[in-house]
């Protein structure tokens, strides 16, 4: 019965959505605001069905209701707890109901806490987004239905993919759909301006935190990606220019942009146009994301989805919001003129430069995710497009980009001169003379070493000099003083900066100087890399909730010193019929020992790997100081105080 009320009450948030796409929308062009006022109630009660439907779907999972056709896809009653419930999301229907829950969310939430907005674009908001809905409540109900009953119920599961039973992959695909889904607020906002004709300071401050928390999100989202890819895969990398970590990795990007734009926006009323534009690829590569992961046009270990008919239907979404809202921005974008005028040392520049940087890497990484599939269509052939295209690609884009960013913070706003930059000059010197130890210690032998620790010293001091920037003249202790009642905004910029020199020289360091070691051991025998030894001490048979485990026991000794003991395991999930790998690390402060064991040999033992990784940890360590600091930006008082209460010059209206 519960199964029943989930579908019913989906049916009824598709029907709620078509009346917040429509009623609204002619409510704000005919100027009646009795029509205007359905949107909030509506996008509420659309929230609360959905949640309703999607508690159905989690309690069956739980329950273990084999009469549920997705539950017997996902699910089994081995598992454990953390992994029935992960099992909701961890296929195509359940991450599709997922998705519309978190649409609606956004979509309520703009509601509520959207008192200060125009009521008409406020109303066009909530029909754009409601729109958006209705699209994918029809792409659920019509060919997803994660509801479907089984005639004969079996007594138990196929189990979820083993891949996916991990902690990292459980909480990944929500942060992920919560950065994806959050970009469609921008996008609504944006759409919701254009149909106006209007785009002001006020536009530019409330659309910057929902792209914030979207971005916030997608970070966290990402990391976790890549984390779990670091020690579950067994391969110890962090990337893999997968095109399913490519479809999270594109948005981001454009993301990343669209923040840094539409700070122009509210401070200067300049690049109007190129920020709705930025708004509406922010959300078209989200899509672009959807239809990659579940159309099964592009290979890929993450895809839990191969239905090119599914896929047919997410490229006619795509087709419809982000070509329909790029013909709609090609009709009004003359219209946004832009008001502000800066010079060519100027803050502006500087974010213009970010904000060419960050589009054309986007680009990058598309062109090269999908040459494959344009490549077999147009000329007939199979082309893999692999990490060597990407690295060299992408990487002088980041290293441009890193060294603009801290340039571009301390630059005044509209005209500025040279001199500006002196306080830079200390951090330069410094940058270049941690570049010349790091190369001497090297001996030379991998530039992206020295260059990596460069352009980490440089946005970290960087970031650190912008702050002081902050506080004015006077003594330092006042100076210091003045630091800690900076606004959460100028801290979350230094954060966020400081973040990326961190990942940045973490994967510098790892891909420059990790070194590894293969050998067949038998019990009892050695494995040795550097200062760094691992001695199989045995070799055990574990049984799990859902599993069946080889474990390998390795004491692990630094320069004859014993740390401790890794136990790394080969498992097999006997329902799924799926080996995985579990690594055994021991993480520390500047390197990891990295363990794996492999299949037993013929001639008896087991194939090793040892691994050094040199500061993996800082990898992910800088992603979480980048979301910290889109933390503490979302938190500053400024972005809680409505952008409407503020008097702002009237936007151009359209002609």
């Amino acid at each position: 019965m519960i199964a029943e009320l989930g579908h019913f009450t989906l049916i009824t948030a598709f029907a709620v959505a078509i009346v917040q796409m429509i009623v609204p929308m002619i409510g704000a062009w005919k100027g009646w605001s009795g029509w205007t006022a359905v949107a909030a109630p509506a996008a509420t009660l659309q929230a609360l069905l959905v949640a309703f439907s999607f508690a159905a779907l989690t309690v069956a999972f739980v329950t273990s209701d084999f009469s549920v056709r997705l539950v017997v896809a996902n699910s089994h009653t081995d598992k454990p707890m953390l992994y029935k419930i992960a099992g909701v999301w961890g296929n195509h229907e359940g991450s599709l109901l997922l998705w519309v829950l978190i649409l609606a969310l956004f979509g309520a939430a703009a509601a509520w806490f959207g008192g200060q907005l125009r009521p008409s674009l406020k109303a066009r908001v909530l029909a754009v987004q409601a729109s958006v809905g209705v699209a994918f409540y029809a792409f659920i109900l019509f060919t997803s239905n994660p509801f479907e009953r089984m005639a004969l119920p079996p007594f138990n599961g196929e189990d979820l993919n083993p891949l996916l039973q991990d902690p990292g992959l459980a909480f990944h695909p929500p942060f992920l759909y919560l950065g994806y889904v959050g970009l469609s607020m921008a996008f609504s906002f944006a759409v919701a301006a254009l149909i106006e004709g209007r785009v002001d300071a006020a536009w530019g401050r409330w659309v910057r935190p929902w792209t914030l928390a979207a971005w916030l999100f997608l970070t966290i989202g990402i990391a976790l990606g890549s984390w779990w890819a670091y020690y579950e895969l067994g391969w110890g990398g962090f990337w893999f220019w997968d095109p399913v970590e490519n479809a999270s990795f594109m948005p981001w990007l454009i993301a990343t942009a669209l923040l840094h734009s539409a700070i122009v926006v509210e401070k200067r009323e300049a690049l109007k146009a190129w920020t709705i534009l930025l708004a509406i690829l922010a959300f078209g590569f989200s899509l672009i994301g959807t239809f990659i992961v579940r159309s099964g046009v592009l290979t890929s270990v993450h895809a839990f989805a191969n239905d090119p008919e599914r896929g047919v239907f997410i490229l006619l979404i795509l087709g419809i919001f982000t070509g329909g809202a790029l013909v709609l921005y090609a009709l009004r974008a003359p219209v946004l003129q832009a008001r502000g005028v800066f010079g060519v040392v100027s803050r502006e520049s500087a974010l213009v430069v970010n904000n060419l940087l960050l589009a054309v890497s986007a680009f990058v990484v598309f062109v090269g995710t999908i040459w494959p599939l344009v490549a077999e269509m147009a000329f007939g052939r199979t082309l893999s497009v692999g990490p060597p295209f990407f690295n060299a690609a992408f990487t002088p884009f980041v290293i441009a980009l890193g060294i603009i960013l801290p340039l571009g913070s301390i630059l005044p706003w509209k005209r500025g001169r040279a001199k500006a930059l002196r306080p830079m000059l200390p951090v330069a010197v410094l940058a270049l003379a941690v570049a010349g130890l790091v190369w001497a210690m090297d001996t030379g032998q991998s530039l992206g070493g020295p260059l990596g620790a460069a352009l980490g010293v440089w946005l970290v001091a960087g970031a650190a000099v912008d702050l002081m920037t902050r506080t004015g003249r006077g003594r330092w202790s006042d100076r210091l003083g003045r630091v800690t009642r900076l606004p959460g905004a100028d801290w979350g910029k230094a954060l966020a900066h400081g973040g990326l020199g961190i990942t940045i020289f973490g994967v510098a360091a790892l891909t420059a100087w990790q070194r590894e070691a293969i050998e067949v051991l038998q019990v009892g025998d050695r494995l040795s890399e550097g200062r760094y030894e691992v001695v199989l001490t045995g070799v055990n048979r574990v049984q799990g909730p859902n599993y069946v485990a080889t474990r390998g026991d390795f004491a692990i000794f630094d320069d004859g010193r014993e740390l401790g003991t890794l136990h790394p395991e080969k498992r097999v999930y006997p329902v799924a019929r799926m080996p995985t790998t579990e690594a055994g690390i021991d993480s520390g402060f500047t390197r990891d020992i990295y363990v794996v064991i492999g299949d037993p040999q013929a001639g008896g033992g087991w194939a090793v790997r040892l691994y050094i990784k040199p500061f993996a940890n800082w990898i992910w360590g800088g992603a979480i100081i980048m979301a910290l600091g889109g933390l503490l930006s979302l938190g500053d008082r400024r972005y809680r105080v409505a952008a409407g209460a503020r008097k702002v010059p009237a936007g151009v209206p359209a002609e």
